[in-house]
């Protein structure tokens, strides 16, 4: 039975609290494990991806097949229906144009002490995505990780997939060509990130990672980061939504369970002012569940970890979603745009009652990759800046050299740093002589 707060009645502080600090990520001690993978990798390569991948995904193979050829791409994309095809297409060109928006500008000025200043920006060189594998990996995934990192301007980009068994989704190599991939290597698990982060004879190492994985691949993510860069550490998905009763019970039900059936560890909270519409959304998931095809999993997310919470205004209820900081937020109130004013932290939002969050899972145009786990507070979902690199650019003039150097002098010295004072005094000394 899925728990029912209200914040009227006493004790809520504290059963709040208890929803907000739940463990919902399975986080066995893998560190140990992948850090054994890691090493094994850096050592012996491709050797070790062949022995690995026949290990964990039952599928032998050689150095010199450890990439898709162009052959087998193109045999595997045969394989989609056009409506497939359609819908893939459709949504790359929604997902390109919102994010080619994103793009930042150079600047370049001159202050008031005639210093030129300002900056630049500029992708990183090679990307490398994870996808995980089988038939149950998600092409829309592929096009949320690589399309940005193409508007970007990355110069190569690859995806690692794992195959288990021989078996790919023709979509993700489908995905994976209409987003501008150069290549898809068929290994995954900590191998994987391993060899994207050092490098092996076959796989060429990048400068970011980026992707969802398991716990291993998590682990190796974390283990990699300052070699490489990498995107976030994402846990299980979330969905919060705010409703003020006058929208269909049953379309909010299916909004939580579109979260709840990815994983038994997802989160799906209703925070509503009516307390008989949460009733009626409760019952709405109830019966729902009883013909989802994830019933199983959906039902253990709700049960374990959904919630049901009744507000005084919706103004509190804006205040409790903050504090939770949800990865996806609806908001279907009457007003939609007006509550937003009012949210301060969360991955995404969406406004309104036809606004489903699934809409933004697929083809609506912004970014899905959004930071769970609370991380909403300070960091922001996956965007063209995950792949690019902020050069600043400075120009001094003689006279500008005369004008703020000699601060510049003052403070190294205050710091102990000898030769950084003397590097600017003596282009000061000069020019006080007239030598430059």
């Amino acid at each position: 039975m899925v728990q029912f707060l209200d914040t009227r009645e006493d004790g809520f502080a504290a059963q709040f609290q208890s929803l907000l600090g739940m463990k919902r990520e399975d986080s066995p001690d893998v560190d140990a494990i992948v850090a054994d993978i890691i090493a094994d990798v850096r050592a012996r390569g491709d050797a070790a991806l062949i022995e690995l991948t026949s290990k964990f995904d039952r599928f032998d193979i050689t150095a010199d097949r450890l990439a898709f050829s162009l052959e087998e791409i193109a045999a595997e994309i045969a394989k989609v229906p056009p409506a497939e095809r359609a819908a893939l297409e459709l949504a790359a060109e929604r997902i390109r144009a919102y994010h080619a928006r994103q793009m930042p500008e150079d600047q370049r000025w001159t202050d008031a002490a005639g210093a030129e200043l300002g900056w630049r920006w500029g992708p990183v060189s090679a990307a490398g995505l994870y996808v995980p594998g089988g038939l149950a990996s998600y092409p829309s995934s592929v096009l949320m990780n690589a399309i940005p990192a193409k508007v970007a301007g990355v110069e190569r980009l690859v995806v690692v997939c794992p195959t288990p068994d021989g078996v790919v989704n023709p979509l993700v190599l489908l995905a994976a060509q209409i987003a501008g991939v150069d290549t898809v290597y068929r290994v995954g698990g900590a191998q994987a990130i391993a060899a994207l982060a050092y490098g092996t004879d076959a796989i060429a190492p990048v400068d970011k990672i980026t992707g969802p994985g398991n716990a291993f691949v998590a682990a190796a993510k974390r283990r990699v980061f300052g070699r490489v860069g990498i995107d976030m550490i994402a846990g299980p998905s979330e969905i919060l939504v705010i409703a003020d009763g006058t929208g269909d019970p049953d379309w909010i039900a299916l909004d939580l369970l579109s979260q709840a059936e990815h994983d038994e560890s997802a989160q799906a909270i209703l925070i509503t002012t009516d307390a008989a519409f949460g009733d009626a959304v409760s019952k709405a998931v109830e019966a729902r569940l009883q013909t989802l095809q994830r019933r199983k999993i959906a039902g253990a997310s709700w049960r374990d970890f959904g919630a049901v919470i009744v507000a005084q205004d919706l103004a509190e209820a804006a205040t409790l979603s903050n504090r939770v900081a949800p990865e996806h937020l609806e908001l279907c109130v009457a007003d939609p745009d007006a509550l937003a004013e009012q949210i301060t932290h969360a991955g995404a939002i969406f406004l309104g009652a036809y606004t489903p969050e699934a809409i933004g899972d697929y083809i609506g145009g912004p970014n899905h990759v959004l930071p769970t786990a609370r991380s909403a507070r300070f960091s922001s979902g996956l965007s063209v800046m995950d792949f690019l690199k902020r050069t600043t650019l400075a120009k001094m003039t003689p006279g500008a050299l005369k004008a703020i150097g000699p601060a510049a002098e003052t403070l190294a010295i205050s710091e102990s740093l000898e030769a950084h004072g003397l590097s600017v005094r003596a282009r000061l000394d000069a020019l006080n002589k007239g030598e430059l």
